[in-house]
C-alpha cells in the first residue's frame, strides 16, 4: 500500500512568503506507521503504484482540494480537465452522504451540465454572491501564486467566482513557471464583438516592446470564436516573461471594449501541485 507523508516545515522558506507543504509518496515496509515530530502519515488506499498517469495526478490533486469542502458550503468549480475530477468527487461524496447541503456555482455550461448529471445542486452567482470556496485549475502559476487562467474561454465567469473567501488551485508541476507569460502559450483577453479590431490594435501598441503577437481566436470554420458570454477572445503570445504582471493587468483592463483578461493576480490562497513523486501544497 502506498502512503503519503505530510511534512510541516519549521519556517517559511520561500522569499515570497509562501508556505510550502510536501506530500511525499513512499511504500512502507509494513502496515504500521511510525510517528515522527512534525510528520503525519496518511494512508491513501486508492494508490498502489507511485508511477501515476497524467489523469491519475489530476485526480490526486482534485481529491486533495475537495478535502477543503464542508457540508453547507456554497462553492464554485472550474471548467478545465482537472476541475472535471473535482466535480466528479463532489458528486460521489454527495451520493454516499459524506457531504450534505452544498450548492455549486458553475463557471461554464460544460461544468453546469456535468454537475447536473451528478445531482449537485446549483445556483447562479447573483443568487448567492458570497462564496465560501472556489476550486479550479490554472494554466500557469508563478512564484507568488499569481496565475494565468481562462484558456477554456470562461475567464470572466471564473474571475467573478474566484473572489471567494478561499481559492484553491489544482495543477500538475508542468504548470509552474518563474514568471507568467514565458511558457509561450496564450494569455487570453475577452473583448466585445463590436470593437475587437480596435482592441487588437491597442493591445499590439501596448505590448510592442514586450515582443508579443496578438491573434483573434477562430473556430474550426475560420470564423471568430464566440464564447458563452457572446464575446470574442484575443490571444496574446509573449516571447518572453511579462516583466510586471500587475502593471500589465491594469493596463489591459482600462482599454475600452476589454471585458476581462486571463491574469489572475493576488487571488489564489492555496495551490495544490501534483508531481511524479507526490503532492505539494503551497499556501499564501
Amino acid at each position: 500500500m502506498t502512503s503519503l507523508s505530510l511534512s510541516s516545515p519549521h519556517s517559511l522558506s520561500s522569499p515570497h512568503h509562501i508556505a510550502s507543504t510536501h506530500l511525499l509518496l513512499r511504500t512502507p515496509n509494513s502496515t504500521k506507521f511510525r510517528t515522527f515530530p512534525h510528520r503525519i502519515a496518511v494512508s491513501v488506499k486508492a494508490l498502489f503504484n507511485p508511477v501515476l498517469t497524467q489523469d491519475g495526478l489530476k485526480k490526486l490533486v482534485a481529491d486533495k482540494a475537495v478535502d477543503n469542502v464542508r457540508s453547507g458550503m456554497i462553492l464554485s468549480f472550474g471548467t478545465d480537465s482537472t476541475a472535471d475530477f473535482v466535480v466528479a468527487k463532489l458528486g460521489e461524496l454527495l451520493k454516499f452522504g459524506q457531504l450534505k447541503d452544498i450548492v455549486g456555482v458553475p463557471t461554464s455550461k460544460r461544468t453546469e451540465e456535468q454537475a447536473c448529471s451528478l445531482g449537485i445542486p446549483l445556483c447562479f452567482l447573483g443568487d448567492n454572491p458570497h462564496l465560501d470556496l472556489a476550486i479550479d485549475d490554472a494554466d500557469e502559476v508563478d512564484l507568488d501564486l499569481n496565475l494565468v487562467k481562462g484558456r477554456g474561454g470562461a475567464l470572466l465567469r471564473e474571475k467573478m467566482v474566484e473572489t471567494s473567501d478561499k481559492f484553491v488551485v489544482v495543477v500538475d508541476d508542468t504548470k509552474l513557471v518563474t514568471d507568467l507569460g514565458g511558457s509561450g502559450l496564450a494569455i487570453l483577453v475577452e473583448v466585445v464583438q463590436l470593437c475587437w479590431k480596435y482592441n487588437l490594435i491597442k493591445l499590439q501598441e501596448l505590448f510592442k516592446e514586450e515582443g508579443c503577437d496578438e491573434k483573434l481566436r477562430l473556430d474550426a470554420d475560420g470564423k471568430p470564436y464566440v464564447i458563452d458570454n457572446l464575446n470574442y477572445i484575443v490571444y496574446l503570445y509573449f516571447k518572453t516573461s511579462i516583466r510586471d504582471v500587475l502593471a500589465a493587468g491594469a493596463e489591459i483592463s482600462v482599454l475600452e471594449g476589454v471585458v476581462e483578461h486571463g491574469l489572475f493576480l493576488n487571488m489564489a490562497t492555496s495551490v495544490i501541485i501534483a508531481g511524479k513523486s507526490g503532492v505539494e501544497v503551497k499556501n499564501k
